[in-house]
C-alpha cells in the first residue's frame, strides 16, 4: 500500500500535506518518518485533510517529533492549497472554513491561472498569556525579557534593538520551552523592528527547532511589537526564507497573516 503526498513551501517552511479522508492514519508516525530529512522526504510538519462536522473540511498539524499542533498559519495557507488545488473542497463566497484545533478559520485565497498562489488568513484574537503578557527569565546569569502570548498556539516573543542573526537563539529557546510557565511547550522567536511597517525575526518552534519561517510566529512577533508601541498596524515580517505580512489593529482586533503557497513536488510514500 502507498500514500499519495504532496511537499509545499511557504517563506522556506515546508510542509507535507497528505489526504487523510476514509483512511485511519497515524499522522504523528507519518510526520517523524517522512519529514526526516535524510531518512524520509523532509518537511517542517505535516498537514492532514479529514472531514469535518463544523466546516466545509478539517486541518491536523503534526510536528516531526510526532506530536500534534494546535495550528499552523503557513501550514494552513499550504493545506488552503492542497484540498483547493485538488477539489477536495469549494469555496463558499470566495472564503474557506477551515476547523483546526485552536478553532474554526477563515482563509480567503488568491489564485492565478486556477491555482492558488497565496492567501490570507484571519487568526484570531491574539491573547497575552500567563499572569500578564510580559515575563522575565533568568537565561545565562542575565535577565530577557518576553512578550507571553497566544496566536491559537503559544509564543513568546523577545523584542531586541540588534541584528536577530547574532542572537543566541538556538541556545535561549530550548531554556524558555523548558520553563514551567510553558508545560505544553512553547514557540520562541526573537525580534528587531526595523521601522514601522518591517521587522525582522528568527523563530524556533516547539518540536522543531529553528525554522525559515512561522505564520504563527511571524504573526506572534507583529502583534508583540505592536503591543509595545513600536509599530502600524500592518507589518511585514522579515524570516529567513522569506516574508510574511501581518496587519493587527489593537486589542481585541483578529489578527489577519498573509503570505505565498508554492507547491514543490507531490510523491508517493509506502505504508507497510
Amino acid at each position: 500500500m502507498s500514500l499519495s503526498f504532496s511537499k509545499l513551501q511557504a517563506a522556506g517552511n515546508g510542509y507535507l500535506a497528505i489526504d487523510g479522508h476514509g483512511r485511519n492514519l497515524d499522522g504523528g508516525a507519518l510526520a517523524k518518518a517522512m519529514g526526516r530529512a535524510h531518512f524520509g522526504v523532509g518537511a517542517d510538519g505535516l498537514v492532514v485533510a479529514g472531514p469535518s462536522r463544523v466546516a466545509p473540511i478539517r486541518m491536523r498539524v503534526f510536528n516531526t517529533d510526532g506530536g500534534e499542533a494546535e495550528i499552523s498559519g503557513n501550514g494552513l495557507r499550504l493545506f488552503t492549497k492542497f484540498v483547493l488545488d485538488r477539489g477536495l473542497v469549494g469555496l463558499e463566497e470566495g472564503a474557506l472554513q477551515v476547523e483546526t484545533g485552536a478553532g474554526v478559520r477563515t482563509v480567503w485565497p488568491r489564485f492565478e491561472a486556477g491555482r492558488v498562489v497565496s492567501a490570507r488568513i484571519a487568526m484570531g484574537v491574539p491573547k497575552p498569556t500567563g499572569d500578564g503578557a510580559q515575563a522575565v527569565f533568568e537565561i545565562g546569569g542575565r535577565p530577557l525579557r518576553f512578550t507571553t502570548l497566544e496566536v491559537g498556539n503559544p509564543h513568546a516573543v523577545h523584542l531586541i534593538d540588534t541584528p536577530v542573526a547574532a542572537f543566541p537563539l538556538e541556545r535561549v529557546a530550548p531554556q524558555v520551552q523548558a520553563h514551567s510557565r510553558f508545560p505544553n511547550g512553547v514557540n520562541v522567536e526573537v525580534a528587531r523592528v526595523l521601522g514601522a511597517t518591517e521587522v525582522e525575526a528568527r523563530i524556533f518552534e516547539r518540536g522543531e527547532g529553528e525554522t525559515l519561517s512561522s505564520g504563527t510566529g511571524s504573526t506572534a512577533v507583529a502583534v508583540a511589537a505592536r503591543w509595545a508601541g513600536l509599530t502600524d498596524a500592518a507589518v511585514r515580517v522579515g524570516v529567513p526564507g522569506g516574508e510574511l505580512g501581518v496587519v493587527y489593529e489593537g486589542a481585541g482586533a483578529e489578527a489577519m497573516l498573509d503570505g505565498p503557497t508554492v507547491e514543490v513536488f507531490t510523491g508517493v510514500w509506502p505504508l507497510g
